[in-house]
């Protein structure tokens, strides 16, 4: 009988739950995004909720739940429903932070399914005309000669303009002090005051100033050359083999949230991500859509996780409370 009654059950969840996800979605869905309205992020959540609830046939919206470093938003997603109707946005930060806060109120991988990565972002790696080095080469050399004597800016401690220094620092054996800013305007004022040596800033924050000679680009630190910045070399091709670094935006969900409706939103975001409009928007945005499948995205995100906490360690930095 416990044979029968176990058959039964198995044959009635194979039911169900097929006719279950048919019915996603069929109320709202909210786009939380963990920082104030108006940025870059927020921007993005409303061009994919727009595009999206077209596909989807219900009204997608945007939930701003700024605070704690993104913490509060991300921690609304984590204790959400499992059930498709919460969806986070965020970006590399939710690698980061388990690599440099000592706590967290979530768990980046107990708490949470990745969806899609929407795009990548690299690095900038800028100097002041002034400096007499061409390339990163030259930087390399002219920190090894002068050690502890040259500093680059960035904006924040713990992000990944910060930490993709740190990481080029170890691999090249540079001395170079990093300066923290609060945004990426000042950095650019500081480089052309010649306050700081370097600046570690986003392509697009940047890219402007290097066309018109007012920064030296040295380096960017994607796979390849950036489209608007075809002149400035990558990393890896100034001897530091198979560098990369930079950031992210992706969709999250609550852990537990069923394979079919997971499938759902990564169709309906990649649907959105394809869309003439926001590949418009792309191209103006100086970054790069991917659009990965919830298993691609999930095994980068696992190793952009252990690395951020690789480059902690050995960067001796300290970890926030």
């Amino acid at each position: 009988m416990k044979l029968a009654h176990r058959a039964i059950v198995l044959a009635c969840a194979l039911l169900v739950a097929p006719a279950w996800a048919q019915t996603y979605p069929s109320k709202p869905i909210r786009i939380v995004v963990p920082f104030a309205a108006g940025g870059a992020v927020d921007l993005t959540a409303r061009l994919f909720a727009q595009k999206m609830q077209e596909s989807m046939k219900v009204p997608v919206v945007v939930d701003n739940r700024a605070g704690a470093g993104g913490n509060v938003g991300i921690e609304n997603v984590a204790k959400s429903p499992p059930d498709g109707y919460s969806i986070l946005l965020n970006t590399n930060g939710q690698s980061i932070s388990p690599a440099i806060y000592k706590t967290l109120p979530w768990d980046p991988f107990r708490d949470f399914t990745p969806v899609i990565q929407l795009f990548s972002t690299s690095v900038l790696i800028a100097a002041s005309p002034k400096l007499p080095v061409k390339d990163l080469r030259g930087l390399v050399e002219l920190a090894k000669a002068k050690p502890g004597t040259l500093n680059y800016g960035a904006s924040g401690i713990g992000n990944s303009l910060h930490l993709t220094m740190e990481l080029l620092k170890l691999r090249t054996g540079m001395d170079i002090q990093m300066v923290p800013f609060r945004g990426d305007g000042q950095i650019i004022s500081a480089l052309i005051g010649e306050e700081v040596q370097v600046g570690s800033l986003p392509i697009s924050t940047a890219k402007s100033q290097v066309l018109s000679g007012v920064l030296r680009g040295l380096a960017v630190t994607s796979p390849h050359r950036a489209a608007g910045l075809p002149d400035v070399p990558t990393v890896s091709e100034q001897g530091v083999p198979d560098f990369v670094s930079g950031g992210y935006q992706a969709f999250f969900v609550p852990a537990g949230t069923p394979r079919d409706v997971v499938d759902g939103i990564y169709r309906a975001a990649k649907a959105a991500l394809e869309s003439p409009e926001i590949q418009k928007q792309v191209e103006s945005f100086g970054v790069e859509s991917v659009g990965s499948t919830p298993d691609e995205f999930a095994a980068f995100y696992k190793a952009d996780v252990e690395s951020f906490k690789t480059i902690v360690r050995d960067a001796h930095i300290p970890l926030q409370d």
